[in-house]
């Protein structure tokens, strides 16, 4: 690029050394950003910078001028404060659908949105090499194509597997391709799911994004839509214990007060509970019946209690009778 053209970037690259290269704790003097411009073959002085600067306030940059030992300049506004940044990283890293490389890539460009002094904090405190993670690299086009068959009113094909004790993918249903009517995508249990209408037999069902291959699109419009105008997803993945399928039951729970907090965080501080003396309470619950529910129950032993259904306190009795039987 010839010197001239260079010339007309000048402001571009102010703008990225006050990005980069200062915050509240660092700023940049007017004989610096000379320094760093001409690093990058651009001519400054400092009357023209003083005129950049006020350029750039006039186009919304907060700029603060301070004044210490010498006068510096820094960027005291951003799209993004650390703190936020910090959580962004910590949901990539923690997130086991997200691939090792690709949580380094997104890391990598969160680091970006900061300052180079913040990048190097929040990089410092990324921890991915030993965390559970997926293998599946293309969970990402998969979401991209899910998002544009809601987004084009279109069902999608797909085939869904398994893993054997080989650790191999067997597709479910001898191969057999699954059609479904895909309306939304939701994140539960450290998993990305697809939340579709089976019209075949006429049921929302979910699915774990990284268990789909060979998505496509098909040229029939979904279906169910009826059904999704009722449906409150969030209700539906509260009901759901490890996103793990069940019939729809209200169960009444009486729990040990200091079992509060974990009901509430569970199903929602909207919860009612009933007091049911000095030390106990219940509670009205609607879930998904399953072994995850009735394990969930058994985890909190005498603290927590099924008061009804019989059916569920039966199924209940018959898996502490198997687990007895099994390591008596």
């Amino acid at each position: 690029m010839a010197k001239s053209d260079k010339q007309k970037l000048k402001l571009l690259y102010l703008q990225q050394l006050f990005e980069k290269k200062t915050d509240e704790e660092h700023q940049l003097t007017i004989e610096q950003m000379i320094e760093e411009l001409n690093k990058v073959g651009i001519n400054a002085e400092r009357k023209s910078l003083y005129d950049d600067i006020n350029m750039l306030r006039d186009f919304g940059y907060d700029i603060i001028g301070v004044r210490s030992k010498h006068y510096g300049y820094y960027l005291a506004d951003r799209d993004f404060e650390k703190p936020e940044l910090r959580l962004l990283v910590d949901a990539v890293q923690s997130s086991k659908f997200i691939t090792k490389k690709k949580s380094s890539q997104l890391i990598k460009k969160i680091e970006n949105l900061a300052s180079d002094f913040d990048a190097h904090s929040i990089h410092s405190s990324v921890y991915v090499v030993n965390r559970i993670k997926t293998d599946n690299e293309s969970i990402y086009y998969n979401v991209d194509k899910i998002q544009d068959a809601i987004s084009n009113n279109r069902r999608i094909g797909f085939k869904y597997f398994d893993l054997n004790m080989q650790k191999q993918k067997i597709n479910r249903h001898n191969g057999a391709e699954y059609v479904v009517s895909p309306w939304a995508l939701t994140w539960d249990d450290e998993n990305y799911y697809l939340i579709a209408y089976d019209s075949k037999n006429e049921q929302i069902r979910h699915y774990r994004v990284d268990k789909m291959i060979r998505i496509n699109l098909k040229d029939q419009k979904r279906d169910g839509r009826k059904e999704f105008r009722a449906f409150d997803l969030a209700l539906y993945a509260k009901k759901m214990f490890g996103m793990y399928g069940g019939r729809d039951e209200t169960v009444t729970l009486r729990c040990d007060k200091k079992l509060v907090g974990v009901i509430l965080d569970r199903f929602g501080k909207n919860t009612t509970l009933f007091v049911d003396d000095e030390d106990h309470f219940k509670v009205n619950i609607n879930v998904k019946v399953s072994p995850v529910f009735l394990a969930w129950v058994f985890e909190f032993g005498e603290l927590m209690e099924v008061i009804s259904p019989n059916s569920v306190k039966d199924e209940l009795r018959q898996m502490a009778e198997n687990m007895l039987k099994r390591y008596s």
